[in-house]
């Protein structure tokens, strides 16, 4: 049985703990209009929430809602800054709680891993399944659950919070936040990156516990599980399909399937494994094509919006960094440096602007 926690609310309400859940908060977003206001009446601010924290009056702010269109549409939900710097603290209380039981193959939004730890451990199994069974083809399965965020079951997710939440006050707060959203978990929420391990860590364990599975890992709701018994695989597809049904009220869509990896076997042939926003291959690796599609549409609207002088130079570089550095992650030095020479960068348009300044590409700004 879960070890449960009790007098957690205090830690959530106290004034320092707010104060650092602000600093969290504002990460990134000082520049922001509401961020500004909150900070001209900053302690004042704090002390209005931690007051209706105590008096129990606390409810969620109403709801931005927005839709992102890459790589698919998502509806986007955006709440009030004070809201978001309640649930900093909240979750700076509840995480050190889950955190130590999570399988160690669980990589969506956890301390220490992340979207290329888990790409890297996906090709090193895949490398030392190769060499252990040579000359037969590896089969991967890929599961997904169906439109996972807007599924999830209240119920079922406050059962699996009030197992270690032994603090009333603290499991009200989770439960009203909750509430506030009226169907499954709101895209956008902080809380919603933990309950949303918190609510799966129970698929992780039929997986490896119930089932066995010993290539298995999970990105939010993206599982890969890797074997080289197709059968194997296509019955724990079967069983995982039903135990999300009876347990989690969850559905795998139609991309759940299992299929051969490309160069494994005899003759090589499958295709490869998609995994993560990137393509693997026992010997390399490549950028999803959509990637590369998506992120040379994104760099020439970055050198035209410098150009004009919408966004200032280190707005640029720190865009190519994070790109360059997801991107050779896979073997692409050469398609990275075909996207970076396709977007020259250009010096502002402005009165001060030197005509004569030269052209400049984002490889090197």
């Amino acid at each position: 049985m879960a070890k449960t926690y009790r007098d957690l609310f205090p830690a959530v309400r106290d004034f320092s703990a707010l104060y650092a859940a602000y600093r969290r908060a504002r990460r990134g977003k000082r520049h922001l209009p509401e961020v500004l206001r909150f900070e001209q009446n900053l302690e004042g601010e704090l002390f209005a929430l931690q007051d209706e924290l105590d008096a129990g009056t606390y409810a969620t702010g109403p709801y931005h809602t927005f839709t992102v269109h890459e790589p698919k549409p998502r509806l986007i939900a955006a709440l009030p800054f004070r809201d978001r710097v309640l649930q900093h603290s909240l979750i700076a209380t509840l995480e050190p709680l889950w955190e130590p039981s999570f399988i160690p193959h669980s990589y969506a939004c956890r301390p220490g891993r992340g979207l290329h730890q888990g790409l890297a451990q996906a090709h090193a199994w895949l490398r030392r399944l190769m060499h252990q069974h040579p000359g037969r083809p590896i089969y991967a399965l890929r599961t997904d659950i169906s439109s996972y965020f807007a599924s999830v079951d209240h119920a079922v997710l406050n059962r699996q919070l009030a197992r270690r939440i032994a603090c009333p006050r603290t499991l009200f707060l989770c439960e009203g936040i909750l509430a506030a959203w009226p169907q499954g978990l709101p895209i956008g929420n902080l809380t919603s990156q933990l309950w949303a391990n918190i609510h799966l860590h129970d698929l992780d364990l039929f997986a490896k516990h119930q089932l066995r599975v010993r290539y298995y890992a999970r990105y939010m709701d993206d599982c890969l599980l890797l074997h080289p018994d197709k059968a194997r695989l296509q019955a724990w597809q079967a069983a995982i399909a039903k135990w999300l049904s009876a347990t989690l009220h969850l559905s795998l869509n139609r991309k759940s399937q299992v299929f051969p990896v490309a160069g494994t076997g005899p003759t090589g042939q499958g295709r490869a494994l998609d995994w993560l926003g990137f393509r693997l291959w026992p010997t390399h690796r490549r950028l999803r094509r959509s990637s590369v599609i998506r992120m040379r549409r994104h760099l020439k609207a970055l050198a035209s919006a410098y150009h004009q002088g919408l966004i200032s130079l280190e707005r640029v570089r720190a865009t190519v960094s994070s790109f360059t550095g997801h991107a050779l992650h896979a073997d692409a030095w050469r398609i990275t440096s075909q996207l970076l020479y396709q977007a020259p960068l250009i010096a502002p348009l402005s009165p001060q602007a030197n005509a004569s300044q030269p052209q400049n590409n984002l490889r090197n700004p």
